[in-house]
Parts: structure tokens; sequence; C-alpha cells
């Protein structure tokens, strides 16, 4: 295959309230709030996505925030952790400001290195993990009071959490070029791409658990990085040809994204890493209006009147159309 999956691209998932969801992502994890748009498949909901200081692929996380969302129920078939990375020697300091802010955590070693688990608001399940890997060459937001050389570097990799991952197995490895480099109990770690921190899936084997579902704090996809439009194409062909057909191309501005159901259940994403978040406000702007697409520009003014008016705790003068 000429051109690999090479890893995390972006991983979504639902909230509830999207100001506390700023509020936590951007206030205390210090992402940058990069893009305030809508769900183009639901207009009257916030898409936010947060990332490094330009958004690369591989650091963003994003969310669909709708204000009493029912909660989920973590099981069978879901993305049960998203991790991300830190630089070494940083968790003390990350476990002393999440716990400042009421964020209880607890120690955690995955394959040798060490770690914290937690969740948001939310409920949603997350990690941080001290990396050494190529992701630390990003450069990572500095316009949060969380100092650089402690900043989330981007993704380190995400748990499938399955009753039965054999089905999902045969998918990463015969269809999706990944390669198992790791195993430690029910939980094996596969890679892609070039491999390393930001390129890993864990399937975690879980005979007793039972389907769960997908609702507030649950991931709602998992996005992989294909370099440009001819790669997806290909990918497009190959999983058709291994039996997981995708959906046709969707535009969602920032990339270009197919998708298609694993046959454990987690929805997966293909998505291109140009032509970035830089394409309709500058790199010094990002996050700081509410952009819509092309298409559904002339509903604006309804929109504005149904979202709510958001603050980024790093740019206090933020709203809707701020």
């Amino acid at each position: 295959m000429k051109t690999p999956i090479l890893g995390i691209h972006h991983v979504t998932a639902i909230a509830g309230d999207p100001q506390t969801n700023v509020d936590f992502y951007a206030g205390v994890l210090g992402l940058r709030l990069i893009k305030k748009t809508v769900n183009f498949d639901d207009p009257s909901t916030y898409h936010l996505y947060y990332g490094d200081g330009v958004g690369s692929p591989g650091t963003v996380m994003t969310f669909f925030p709708r204000a009493r969302v029912r909660r989920g129920v973590l099981g069978s078939g879901q993305t049960s952790t998203t991790t991300f990375a830190v630089p070494e020697n940083s968790l003390a300091y990350w476990r002393q400001r999440l716990e400042e802010t009421l964020v209880r955590t607890a120690d955690l070693t995955r394959f040798g290195a060490p770690g914290l688990s937690f969740a948001d608001p939310d409920g949603l399940r997350l990690e941080l993990i001290e990396s050494s890997g190529p992701e630390q060459n990003r450069q990572p937001w500095d316009g949060s009071s969380v100092p650089v050389e402690h900043a989330i570097r981007g993704f380190d990799s995400v748990t499938l959490l399955h009753a039965d991952s054999a089905t999902t197995e045969r998918l990463l490895v015969a269809a999706m070029g990944f390669r198992q480099v790791a195993a430690d109990g029910q939980r094996v770690r596969y890679e892609s791409g070039g491999g390393g921190s930001g390129a890993f899936v864990d399937l975690l084997h879980d005979p007793n658990m039972a389907p769960g579902r997908v609702a507030g704090g649950s991931v709602h996809h998992v996005a992989f990085r294909v370099a440009d439009d001819d790669a997806e194409a290909e990918w497009q062909n190959r999983l058709s040809e291994a039996g997981h057909p995708t959906t046709e191309v969707k535009d969602r501005m920032y990339f270009h994204s197919v998708y298609f159901r694993e046959p454990g259940g987690v929805l997966f994403e293909l998505a291109t890493d140009n032509p970035g978040f830089a394409t309709d406000e500058s790199v010094d702007q990002l996050g700081s209006e509410l952009r819509l697409p092309p298409w559904i520009e002339s509903h604006r003014n309804r929109i504005e009147q149904v979202l709510p008016s958001l603050e980024d705790p790093q740019r206090k003068d933020t709203g809707v159309a701020a």
C-alpha cells in the first residue's frame, strides 16, 4: 500500500452544556478552541474543535454539545478512552492542576509509560500519558494558562472496548494496515503508518461487557489520517474490496471524510490532512467567530438565534459571532 493510514486525525464526542465543554477543554486542559462551527447535519447544534495552536492533524478533539443530552452507557462497541500525550515529567503538574479544579484522577501505567486517568464533566473517559514520541516536536498552544513545557501535544491512542474483538482486529490488520506491537493481558496495541504515539489503537477485550449506548459523554467516532484526496479514494477502494464499503466523500470544510462502521460497532472516519483550519480565518483568529459552510451561510441569522453564546476562557470577548 503506497499511502498508509498515518495515525489518528481527530476524535469526536457528544457533550452536554457547550459552555461547560469550553471551560474544561480550553480552560482546564489548555487546548485551543480552533474552530467554532455547527454540526453540518444538524445546524442547531455547535461543533466545537480543540487542538494545538494551528489544529494540526492528530491533535484535534471535537464535540457536538447539546444541553440536557441524555448520558451514554459505556459498553462493548465503543471507544472507551481517549488518551492524550504530554511531555515527560509533566504528570505531577497535571495531577495538581486537575485536582485543584475538582477533577478526580487515578495513576496508571500504559505499556511502561506513566499516566493519569480522569473524566470530563460529561463522564467522557480521558487519559494523559507521558511520551517522548515524535508528537513532542509539535508546537503546542501557548495561549493558555498551561505552561508550554507541560502542554498537551496531541493524541497518544484510543481504546476500543469489545466483548469480542476478533473481527475488529482483522479489519485493522488485514484491511487497514495496522501492526500489532504490544499486548498486556486483555489489551492489545496496534499502530499505523510510521507508528509511535499518535498512531496507536488499543483493543480491550472484555467478554462480559454488555453493549454500550452512545450519547452524552461518549465518543461518536474516531477519525484516522490520510494524506489527501487521492489517498482517501485509494482507501475507499481498498476497504470496499475488503467488504467494508464507506460513505461517499463528505466535505467537512477543513478536511474531506468518508465513514464506515467497523465490525465491532465503532464508527470510523478517514479524514484528509488538508486543507486545514486556516481556510476561512487566519491562524491568529482561529476559533474567534462562528464559521458556517457556504451552503448554510444564508441561514446564519436563524442559527445564531438558536445557539447559546459562548465565552472562551482564553479569549474573554468571544460570543456566538464575536
